[in-house]
């Protein structure tokens, strides 16, 4: 029997992909609306278009593919809010020594299938690869799957801080560090 996350091909996106990318962000936040889960991501306010078109530019936007369909996607840069700087992380590490998981989603038709954990394990390749000390990320204080998710995948809660953002206002967020 194939196991279809052998099938999975994660890439970064190509500017002629963006109309895409837009579709499934907008189609994920949509299905999510009211879910128990919910990212609280607001179509037009996060991820904006400006942030998918400038991580497309950047490289920095992933797509994960199956069978031709787009079923996942993040950012993965440096880009931090600035509520990170007053937290005692595991590593003390400058912004271009770190990477932050941004809009990691996978649509609702291909959730729980190991998708978002194939799309992690090839963030902590990168980062591998290109020699950074940390991947950090936050995630809204409800959002027990993903939390599970990133504990499983050997990274360490850190805090829950509060972090304003556009989409959620003035929100508890988890921070999460694994160190590469």
């Amino acid at each position: 029997m194939n196991n279809p996350l052998t099938e999975i091909r994660i890439k970064p996106a190509q500017m002629a992909e963006y109309d895409i990318v837009e579709t499934f962000y907008r189609t994920l936040i949509e299905s999510m609306r009211d879910s128990e889960f919910s990212p609280e991501w607001e179509v037009g306010v996060y991820p904006t278009e400006k942030f998918l078109r400038d991580a497309i530019t950047e490289q920095t936007l992933y797509l994960a593919s199956l069978k031709e369909s787009l079923v996942g996607a993040m950012i993965l840069n440096h880009e931090y809010a600035p509520e990170y700087e007053n937290v005692k992380w595991q590593i003390d590490a400058g912004r271009d020594e770190i990477m932050i998981i941004h809009a990691l989603g996978v649509s609702a038709r291909h959730q729980g299938r190991g998708i978002a954990k194939e799309m992690v394990s090839s963030a902590i390749e990168i980062c591998k690869n290109s020699s950074f000390k940390a991947i950090r990320l936050d995630v809204l204080r409800k959002n027990i799957p993903a939390a599970k998710l990133y504990l499983s995948m050997g990274f360490k809660y850190i805090a829950t801080i509060k972090i304003y953002y556009e989409d959620t206002g003035l929100t508890d967020f988890q921070l999460y560090e694994r160190l590469i």
